[in-house]
């Protein structure tokens, strides 16, 4: 209990101190610490050009730990100076004071960028200020060793070893801290990796799933010694792992495998305009376990990997983006014929969507018993910008010059003979 009453000739030598006029030159020193620490902070911060991405994140970290790293700075100087001709025990209490400060900056700032905001964050965030400074302040008053000790003395043995309460409360904080600086780095790496317009959105994908697994795969091997938790464990749970992966997770290990497979191969990439089990749409996100399809109407499909490796898929823009579109008309069969066949071509290669080579082109199909069946053939290049709303502009634009030229397009008619 040495350190305990240390700590607590401390604290009675700074109620002493208290009662003296030299509190003030250690006040003194405090004040002018913290306002020389609050002026440095606002002169880097309107220094800092702006960053983006990474450079961001990094920056953000710094600025919220000038505050209390200089005023921490500047305390230790006027510490070490002041103890030559006076006692400067307020001075040792705000040292650690500031220290826990800036871990707790630190942390919120880290929490903050790890995950998406939302109320339970606030709530962490006070939390985490609540238990760093009640840590502090345990230390300062000298029970944090008294505390320790109870908790590892709260104990049971399996086996061989011995576990205690201080041991799992231990583990939890080493292994929290190890995955939430591990995300932290994924994030920021994935942010990096997402703004690399040179390389392919599959491939960048890809890369940002494969860093953010190795970070948190190389986080547990970290946190689990710190835990006093042997890896060599690992090898039974991996032979149980991979029993229990070709049995009951088949399914979810093969949408992983194929995820990952056309991610790399590149036979999907994200904004390709595919048809999949009667789904038509654009492919708008691809993750390792299933790739989303938001169709024309606005719903979104969403397909596991594997059925996009083990069936059909029409990729409507995997060499280039040219699609055909085909409108079906019929006319009567009074009608002129070649007249008809112009101006279906006419209003077609009118329309700003429709390419002019190839150009557009009228087929006669067959001989109908209402009438002539025809129909027009015109390419696109926006596949994405719709289907039926090409349609329906063209096919309005030939109705009314049908109607300016005469032009039947005729109904179901029957001849009825009455035999005597």
């Amino acid at each position: 209990m040495r350190n305990s009453q240390e700590i607590r000739n401390l604290l009675l030598d700074a109620f002493n101190d208290l009662q003296q006029t030299d509190i003030r030159w250690q006040l003194g020193v405090l004040l002018a610490s913290l306002l020389l620490a609050w002026l440095f902070m606002r002169l880097v911060r309107a220094r800092t050009p702006i960053q983006a991405g990474a450079w961001k994140l990094g920056m953000g970290g710094v600025n919220r730990l000038v505050f209390p790293l200089t005023a921490l700075l500047l305390v230790l100087v006027g510490k070490a100076v002041l103890q030559h001709w006076q006692h400067v025990s307020l001075l040792t209490i705000a040292v650690p004071l500031l220290l826990s400060l800036a871990l707790v900056r630190l942390a919120v700032y880290a929490l903050r960028h790890i995950f998406a905001p939302s109320g339970w964050l606030h709530t962490s965030e006070r939390f985490i200020a609540i238990l760093i400074w009640s840590g502090v302040a345990l230390h300062i008053t000298g029970f944090l060793p008294e505390i320790l000790q109870m908790l590892d003395d709260l104990s049971f043995h399996v086996g061989r070893n011995r576990i205690s309460l201080l041991l799992i409360l231990s583990g939890l904080l080493s292994v929290t801290v190890t995955m939430l600086a591990a995300l932290w780095i994924a994030s920021a790496l994935e942010a990096r990796l997402m703004r690399a317009e040179h390389m392919n959105m599959s491939l960048r994908v890809v890369l940002a799933k494969f860093s953010r697994a190795a970070l948190l795969l190389i986080g547990m091997l970290v946190a689990l010694p710190l835990a006093g938790i042997d890896i060599t464990i690992l090898s039974v749970f991996g032979g149980a792992l991979g029993v229990g992966i070709g049995f009951g997770l088949q399914k979810i290990a093969s949408n992983y495998v194929s995820g990952f497979i056309i991610l790399l191969d590149r036979s999907i990439r994200i904004g390709d305009l595919v048809t999949v089990d009667n789904r038509y749409g654009t492919v708008t996100n691809i993750t390792s376990r299933y790739a989303v399809i938001k169709g024309m109407d606005g719903t979104e499909a969403i397909i596991p990997n594997e059925a996009l490796i083990a069936s059909t898929v029409l990729n409507h823009s995997y060499t280039n983006r040219e699609l055909r579109v085909g409108i079906a008309l019929q006319v009567s069969y009074e009608s002129p014929l070649e007249k008809a066949m112009e101006i279906m071509r006419e209003e077609a290669a009118k329309h700003t969507r429709v390419l002019q080579d190839p150009p557009p082109r009228v087929f006669l199909k067959n001989f109908g018993d209402n009438g002539i069946d025809l129909e027009l053939s015109a390419w696109i290049n926006d596949p994405e910008e719709g289907q039926l709303n090409l349609r329906s502009e063209i096919s309005l634009a030939i109705w009314r010059r049908f109607q300016q030229e005469g032009i039947e397009i005729p109904y179901p008619q029957r001849v009825v003979r009455i035999l005597p």
